[in-house]
C-alpha cells in the first residue's frame, strides 16, 4: 500500500485509507455508467461535483503528514479533470469567428408555471437579441403574457401544451411531439431565417425524481429516435431536459447533437435561481457552429434562462 519511506506508522496508516477511498471514487468516475437504477441516477445527477471529494482526502493527508496519502488522493482529481475539463474550458477559446449576417440568437426558459413573470422573462430575452425564444412551462395566462410582450417584435409563433415558441423570423411546418408520454411537452417547427431554414425543437421533458424518472427516461430516449430520423441540414435543440449531461437518459440525444460549453467557461448550472447546482436546461445542435452561450436571470422562476448565439 501507498506510503513514502521514513513515514510513520500513522501516516502510512492514512496513506492506506486514503488509497482506499481514492480508489473508489476513481471507480465511481470512470464506471457510473454500470451503477444500476436509482444509484446509477443519482451518482450521474452528482458526478460533476464529486471530484469536490478529493479535497477531505487531501486534508486528511495533511494532517497525518502522509506525502503517499497526498498522492493517491491526485488520483481522483487527475480522473476527473479528464473527464470534465474539455466541458468547463470557455467556447470563446475554441468557437469560430461570428459571422456577420449570417448569425442567429436562441432563447429558453422554463418559466415556472408559479412565478407569473413568463412576460417580464419574454421581454428581457427579446430585448437582449434573441430572434428565436422557447419557453416552458408555460400556462395559459403565461402564455398570452409572452404573446403580448412579443408580438411586435416576434410576430411568428407556435405554442402546443406547456411550451412555446415565438420568432422575429416565418415559422413552417410545425408539429406537436407527445414522444411516449401521452401529452404534449414538446415541439418542434421550421424557423426561415435570411440565411436559410433552421429547425428548431422546444422540449420540456417529465420530472426526474429518485424513483420516478421513468417518464424522463421514456420521453428522452424517444426524442433520440425522432432527432436520429430528421434529416434537417441545421438542427438546434432548446429546453428544460430535466437531466443533467452526464446522465445517461441524455446519451442518445448527445450521440445526434453537439452541445457547446458556455461562453465564459464553467460547469453548467441553470437549477435552482438562488443557487444553482445542477444543469437542467440544454442547447444542441447539429449542422450550426455555436460562437457563444450564456445563463442569466430573467423574470422570477426558478430556471435561469439560456442564450445561444450560433452561425448558419
Amino acid at each position: 500500500m501507498p506510503g513514502a519511506p521514513g513515514e510513520a506508522p500513522r501516516a502510512v496508516r492514512a496513506a492506506r485509507a486514503i488509497a482506499v477511498a481514492a480508489g473508489l471514487l476513481t471507480l465511481v468516475l470512470v464506471g457510473h455508467r454500470l451503477l444500476p437504477g436509482e444509484l446509477g441516477f443519482l451518482v450521474e445527477t452528482a458526478l460533476v461535483w464529486l471530484g469536490m471529494l478529493v479535497l477531505p482526502l487531501l486534508a486528511w493527508a495533511a494532517v497525518a503528514r502522509s506525502r503517499g496519502g497526498a498522492t493517491v488522493a491526485l488520483v481522483p482529481a487527475v480522473v476527473w479533470a479528464l473527464l470534465f475539463v474539455p466541458a468547463v474550458v470557455p467556447l470563446t477559446w475554441t468557437a469560430a469567428d461570428p459571422v456577420t449576417g449570417r448569425q442567429l440568437v436562441v432563447a429558453s426558459q422554463n418559466v415556472a408555471a408559479g412565478a407569473r413573470t413568463a412576460g417580464d422573462s419574454a421581454s428581457s430575452l427579446a430585448a437582449g437579441g434573441a430572434q428565436v425564444i422557447g419557453l416552458q412551462e408555460l400556462t395559459a395566462s403565461a402564455r398570452r403574457d409572452a404573446a403580448d410582450v412579443l408580438r411586435e417584435s416576434h410576430p411568428h409563433s407556435y405554442t402546443v401544451g406547456t411550451v412555446g415558441l415565438w420568432s422575429a423570423y416565418p415559422i413552417e411546418n410545425a408539429r406537436p411531439l407527445e414522444l411516449r408520454l401521452g401529452w404534449r411537452r414538446a415541439l418542434r417547427a421550421d424557423v426561415v431565417t435570411p440565411s436559410g431554414t433552421v429547425r428548431v425543437y422546444v422540449v420540456h421533458a417529465a420530472s426526474a425524481r429518485v424513483g420516478a424518472h421513468g417518464e424522463r427516461d421514456a420521453m428522452l430516449e424517444a426524442l433520440a429516435r425522432v432527432v436520429a430520423a430528421d434529416d434537417s441540414e441545421r438542427i438546434v435543440l432548446v429546453g428544460d431536459l430535466n437531466a443533467v449531461s452526464t446522465d445517461r437518459a441524455l446519451s442518445g440525444l448527445h450521440d445526434e447533437l453537439d452541445e457547446p460549453n458556455l461562453g465564459s467557461g464553467g460547469v453548467l448550472r441553470t437549477w435552482p435561481t438562488t443557487l444553482p447546482l445542477l444543469g437542467l436546461d440544454h442547447v444542441m445542435g447539429r449542422g450550426v457552429e455555436f460562437t457563444d452561450r450564456e445563463s442569466l436571470v430573467v423574470g422570477e422562476g426558478d430556471h435561469l434562462a439560456t442564450r445561444t448565439t450560433l452561425n448558419l
